[in-house]
């Protein structure tokens, strides 16, 4: 009874997330809104195939940073290594680590780190750069805890230290996620839902924020200023699974292949609600192509001031991966492909080891 009355209460309250921007006129818009936008960032490659439709369909520890339920999958010990090769020289690195405890609980340790590449710094005497350079650098340390409530019903709920360094200032606070995901038994329908950086609002601090005074105003002969302080990004999903082909399929039983579609309504705080689909085939579970749409992508119009030009494939993602076993260890490469129209491409690869 209470693991009914917990997937009803996260139910009610994506749908409340999902609905409360209705009656907002168009052009008003939340975007910018949130700092750390950066925490929307996808990671994990077999989910950035698939358009990042994870929030039903993520399984292992790749899947955390959508759904902490995605943990509760896992059949033993697995490590988990991600580098994705951004936009605009940037990069982004995962290193995670999940166990089994027991039956029903499990137990994960998740780092993201990311590095923009070196940056000119510049002022008003050297506008055209001082002739150093710095980086923004950012963390998010995860430690996530999964539990089977049911046969049917997993939840999962993620602490995390979050931290910014942008040249001589930072920012740090701590944030929770917690999702769940739920066998609804109906036509071999999954259904998964998360809420992600719930958490207070972020402030920045350091010496680029201290600036020198003369005595009268302050003794020490120096005063910082004071930021505003800015909230997270927090993220509502909810989406749904079903394996149209499977072992378990209600529509189609194979032992040699798997055709899972997956979609997700994604409400971030600080932006529109958007739709993520994908697919992923697999052939005995060891070759797998996968395909994802970003529905309403950001990067697919460019306004050159004369009318818009539509880039009509900003969004699609693909994706492949094998997984090889040897020696007791099961090795899983994935591999995806992003097409972000007017920022080009990116790619993104990962390593899964279930030891």
């Amino acid at each position: 009874m209470k693991s009914i009355r917990l997937l009803i209460i996260l139910s009610v309250s994506c749908v409340i997330a999902f609905a409360q921007n209705s009656n907002i006129p168009d052009e008003v818009t939340k975007v910018a809104t949130a700092a750390e936008n950066w925490l929307k960032l996808e990671t994990s490659a077999r989910a950035i195939g698939m358009g990042g439709a994870q929030v039903a369909a993520g399984q292992g520890i790749d899947g955390i940073p959508y759904n902490p339920a995605s943990l509760g999958f896992i059949t033993g010990n697995e490590l988990y290594f991600s580098k994705v090769n951004y936009l605009a020289g940037i990069s982004h690195n995962v290193l995670s680590f999940g166990t089994k405890l027991s039956e029903t609980d499990y137990f994960a340790l998740h780092l993201f780190f990311l590095d923009s590449g070196p940056i000119e710094v510049t002022d008003s005497q050297f506008p055209l750069g001082t002739g150093e350079d710095y980086h923004v650098r950012d963390l998010a340390f995860r430690i996530t805890y999964a539990k089977i409530l049911t046969d049917r019903l997993k939840v999962g709920l993620t602490v995390k230290y979050i931290r910014e360094d942008i040249y001589t200032m930072y920012a740090q606070t701590f944030a929770v996620d917690i999702g769940s995901n739920f066998d609804t038994g109906i036509y071999g329908m999954k259904l998964g839902m998360s809420v992600s950086n719930f958490g207070p609002e972020i402030q920045y601090h350091g010496e680029g924020l201290e600036s020198t005074v003369p005595d009268t105003t302050d003794p020490s002969g120096a005063m910082a200023k004071i930021t505003e302080k800015f909230p997270l990004p927090m993220t509502f999903r909810l989406g749904i699974s079903n394996d149209i082909i499977g072992t378990e399929s209600y529509y189609h039983v194979s032992n040699t292949h798997r055709l899972t579609l997956a979609v997700d309504g994604m409400n971030p705080m600080d932006y529109v609600v958007t739709i993520n689909a994908g697919l992923e085939y697999a052939w005995k579970e060891t070759a797998f192509a996968r395909i994802g749409y970003h529905f309403d992508h950001d990067t697919g119009v460019l306004d050159r001031g004369n009318g818009l030009d539509e880039y009509p494939f900003a969004g699609l993602s693909l994706g492949a991966g094998a997984r090889i076993s040897t020696n007791g260890l099961a090795f899983t490469i994935d591999y995806a492909f992003v097409n972000y129209g007017i920022l080009d491409f990116t790619h993104q690869f990962s390593i899964k080891v279930n030891l």
